[in-house]
């Protein structure tokens, strides 16, 4: 077969391209395939704030039975006393913005030669609850940490 410039290069017209059906049905499945990125990223958002409360409620819970072990037992006889600024109930506003982030609530009580400690935090929706019914049924209402520990003195 003989090459000539006829046959090496295409002549005009005959360029064949993408038609308009094909670019528009790449771009439906492009768009379909970022939505769904989309969703996932939304979704890890989502979680990711989550886990920042749970940790910010475990961290609150934590720090509440770290400011009761520092007592003696006749101040843990005496929780909560206002002389101290102590509370059982407390609505907790972290970052200082008048707008309240969590609710604590504390439990101490005398068993035998130690104290019994139970600690729930629970998110700010849950501030009108009866805190009987956040005792009772801690996962029914949301709870973002929940620790027991005992203290003995």
């Amino acid at each position: 077969m003989r090459r000539t410039i006829r046959t090496i290069l295409p002549r005009a017209g005959r360029e064949r391209g993408f038609t308009f059906v094909e670019a528009m049905l790449s771009i439906a499945l492009l768009g379909i395939a970022v939505l769904g990125l989309a969703q996932m990223f939304v979704f890890s958002l989502r979680n990711n704030l989550r886990s920042g409360e749970i940790s910010q409620a475990i961290f609150l819970a934590q720090q509440q039975i770290d400011y009761l072990r520092t007592l003696t037992a006749s101040e843990l006889n005496g929780f909560p006393s206002t002389a101290r600024g102590e509370a059982n109930d407390e609505a907790i506003d972290v970052n200082h913005d008048a707008t309240t982030e969590y609710r604590r609530l504390t439990q101490v009580s005398l068993s035998g030669a130690a104290y019994s400690v139970k600690v729930l935090v629970f998110p700010p929706n849950q501030l009108g609850a009866a805190a009987s019914g956040l005792y009772s049924d801690p996962a029914g209402h949301s709870v973002l940490a929940s620790m027991n520990t005992v203290i003995t003195r």
